[in-house]
């Protein structure tokens, strides 16, 4: 399903001073579906966490906030190396 928010999307990815994503909208109108495959044809690698389904990954948060801090806790909770290039 191509949608017109992926060319919104295509053109967020390429912002060289793009700041984190956050897609609002009504319910069941298929925002995560479009993350996913947004994800899946545009970048090598994806996570997905679902903080209400997992409600664990919220204590992932206690501590530091630094992003380097997340990153290294991240990759320790998805068991893979998260990288930025």
């Amino acid at each position: 399903m191509n949608r017109h928010i992926f060319e919104k999307l295509r053109q967020w990815k390429q912002d060289k001073s793009r700041k984190p994503l956050i897609l609002k909208g009504a319910r069941q109108v298929g925002k995560t579906y479009t993350l996913k495959a947004f994800g899946d044809s545009e970048y090598e690698n994806v996570a997905y966490l679902n903080f209400e389904t997992s409600p664990h990954l919220h204590e992932l948060f206690t501590g530091s906030l630094k992003p380097q801090d997340i990153l290294k806790i991240l990759s320790i909770e998805l068991t893979a190396e998260i990288s930025k290039r």
